[in-house]
């Protein structure tokens, strides 16, 4: 985020430092002393935030079964967000508890979250773009976080329509300049923020001594050595400032091919094996410079391969692995299934769905990506191999797949704060293209290829695999997928550490986290109540994996051998990766269908049962232990058999956002409890803290 921010890293006085994206405190959020109001409903700004166009009388749509109904306001459009002002709040069920996001409301969408405009014209769906000749009836937003809003503007000023959607169109839909993003209107309006507390913060590894801190804690200090060549990227522009490689190499050799071609390290087992990525030499025509970029790398892999680098295997990513090109395919076909204009459409796809999800191959490519992982783990377990990613710019599937091992093998990055620095180290300062990969700036040449959200999912399947081996929680990944798309959050906004050095010169909001670097836990390990928090409903294929066909033998025996024995949630961790245990995220897939949830039903609401149930024993027991007390000794305390053990963590708490179907519906989440559901988002809030956005 942009605004506050901690110093850190090497000693002596620095430049402030964009902090990692994640929840901020209430009070973090600096709301505008400008308000534009109208008929008692107030448009709140953030600092820096411009009003640019908006249109009264219009109709929000609200989606129950076959009938329309909905309320009366405003939308308006921002150079941060399109937001509509009901007149009637009342009708919005505000009775419900309600996820609440700090920043945007549940009537907000930022620019960068609107992924498809769509107008009606006599009864017919057009999509929008460009001049238009005819202005719409009514007005269809798919968003990037797949919410669906549908304003009818037939009751609407023909002028304030005309101005309203071609304002809309044209800041969602047109090509950007990096400069106008809406980050840096609130970077300038913020800048004079205190600093944060310095000692609970995101390692940002934009420092020597942040690299220095991450080798002794992996114990890798003793092969490998942080580098300090590209300070000022005076060597390469895609190379953070700062990183690891192995000792024995020259800063020469780092410097020959502009940080093309070096092995770099990521992260190091505990039994010294380690993870390396490199990216691809540049292609050359001209046999003299092949010639000598065949002995640079002759002479890299002698480097690699002498001691204590005797065993390498190499994984080229890029040759036999995933494509991009799959990845945005399949998910472009994944999403659709969520994107639901009303009831109707839900029903008519509802006989196919299986099929369409299968068909999307969204799921097996979650599955590869695990199972490449699990590969690479056995590897460094078992056999103490050194692993070398290899990739054209190492900067997409070798941050995925290296995520991917440390989540599994270090319970560190399992933490808060590990995850976080995870994703810094990674992702942020390994060049990871999140402008591009995003399309932030709607370059026409560019689509969206959601690489990191990918990363997310098959996170997921661990959370959801083995919830009690994490500190957070689903929740806290559905949240930081919806920062992707937030312009107040520079984490996910820039290609490299440079291009966001050279652009950004404030800090970013700093986090409420609750550990200091210098001390980091093995992890942190809650013991659930029941079984119930692992059986998360969610979607299933029901392919199978052929194991005599597509695992080595020595995967399958590290792969079983591991899940034939009981769980340490302080060591090693893997997913099952069989075809009925890859699942559809139902919290942040189908958050948003109304038709998708049960009234009363899921995980969060069988808890709160459990909960409920638990409370009346122990009244009973009270006033049996008063009873007998009395009698005995009047000062004794009765035993208090229920000590807030719960742990919620099902779809809760955004499906209480939804208007709930009358209809049967699909078994794919916990919704609104069947207890006190204040009581519940009290519950919620005291084990997850990012609940809070």
């Amino acid at each position: 985020m942009l605004g506050k921010g901690v110093v850190g890293g090497g000693g002596g006085t620095k430049a402030p430092k964009p902090s990692f994206v994640s929840y901020v405190r209430p009070e973090e959020i600096h709301t505008n002393e400008k308000e534009v109001t109208e008929k008692e409903v107030t448009l709140h700004l953030l600092p820096g935030e411009q009003l640019l166009c908006e249109a009264s009388t219009v109709l929000k749509y609200v989606q129950e079964d076959s009938c329309q109904h909905g309320v009366y306001g405003r939308l308006v459009c921002t150079d941060f967000k399109i937001a509509f002002l009901g007149d009637d709040e009342s009708a919005l069920d505000n009775d419900e508890t309600q996820f609440k996001n700090k920043v945007i409301g549940e009537n907000d969408i930022t620019l960068h979250c609107v992924d498809q405009i769509y107008g009606v014209f006599d009864e017919k769906k057009k999509t929008l773009f460009g001049q238009l000749k005819k202005y719409p009836e009514k007005l269809i937003i798919h968003c990037k976080d797949l919410r669906v809003f549908h304003f009818c503007l037939r009751y609407t000023k023909e002028e304030e329509v005309k101005r309203i959607v071609s304002g809309i169109i044209h800041h969602t839909q047109a090509p950007k300049l990096l400069k106008r993003l809406f980050l840096f209107s609130y970077a300038t309006a913020t800048q004079n923020n205190t600093a944060a507390d310095p000692k609970n913060h995101t390692v940002m590894f934009d420092t020597l001594k942040d690299w220095c801190w991450e080798l002794e804690r992996t114990k890798g200090n003793m092969k490998y050595k942080a580098v300090s060549v590209n300070e000022g990227y005076k060597v390469c522009e895609r190379l953070p400032a700062y990183f690891v490689v192995p000792t024995p190499l020259a800063e020469e050799d780092v410097q020959r091919f502009q940080g093309h071609g070096i092995p770099i390290w990521c992260w190091s087992c505990h039994n010294g094996s380690a993870l390396l990525k490199m990216s691809a030499l540049p292609k050359e025509q001209d046999d003299g410079i092949l010639q000598i970029q065949k002995s640079f790398l002759d002479g890299i892999y002698k480097t690699i391969h002498r001691p204590p680098y005797e065993i390498v295997k190499t994984e080229d990513l890029s040759g036999n692995f995933l494509s991009l090109q799959e990845i945005q395919t399949a998910y472009s076909k994944f999403k659709q299934l969520f994107l639901i204009d009303n009831s109707t459409e839900f029903w008519d796809t509802d006989i196919k769905w299986f099929s369409l999800l299968e068909s999307s191959s969204w799921l097996d490519i979650i599955r590869r990506c695990l199972k490449k992982a699990i590969e690479i783990t056995e590897c460094m377990e078992a056999q103490n191999m050194n692993i070398l990613l290899l990739e054209e710019n190492a900067s997409d599937l070798c941050c995925l797949i290296s995520s991917l091992v440390q989540v599994m093998m270090d319970p560190h990055c399992r933490t808060r704060i590990g995850f976080q620095s995870l994703v810094q180290k990674e992702w942020v300062m390994g060049g990871h293209c999140f402008l591009d990969r995003c399309n932030h700036l709607r370059q026409s040449d560019k689509e969206e290829v959601p690489v990191f959200q990918l990363f997310l999912d098959c996170v997921w399947q661990l959370v959801h695999q083995h919830p009690p081996a994490f500190e957070f929680t689903e929740t806290y990944l559905t949240v930081l997928s919806d920062s992707l798309y937030i312009p107040i959050f520079s984490t996910f906004f820039f290609n490299s550490p440079h291009q966001k050095d050279t652009n950004v010169h404030q800090r970013q909001l700093s986090l409420p986290l609750t550990q200091s670097k210098s001390s980091p836990k093995r992890g942190f390990f809650r013991e659930e109540t029941d079984h119930l928090i692992k059986n998360l409903l969610g979607k299933r294929i029901s392919k199978l994996i052929n194991s005599s066909d597509e695992l080595q033998d020595n995967f399958r025996e590290f792969y079983d051998s591991w899940h034939s024995k009981p769980t340490d949630y302080h060591g090693l961790l893997l997913p099952h990766i069989e075809g009925p245990e890859i699942r559809v995220w139902a919290q942040r897939y189908l958050r948003w269908i109304p038709e998708a949830q049960i009234l009363g039903g899921g995980t969060v609401a069988t808890m709160s049962k459990l909960l409920e149930m638990m409370e009346e024993v122990q009244s009973l027991q009270e006033k049996i232990d008063e009873r007998h007390h009395s009698q005995e000794d009047p000062q004794a305390e009765p035993p208090c058999l229920l000590r807030n053990s719960a742990r919620l963590s099902s779809l809760f708490p955004f499906a209480l956002l939804q208007r709930h179907s009358s209809k049967p519906i699909l078994p794919t989440s916990g919704w609104k409890a069947l207890g006190d559901e204040e009581d519940l988002a009290k519950r919620e809030d005291e084990f997850v803290d990012l609940g809070d956005v």
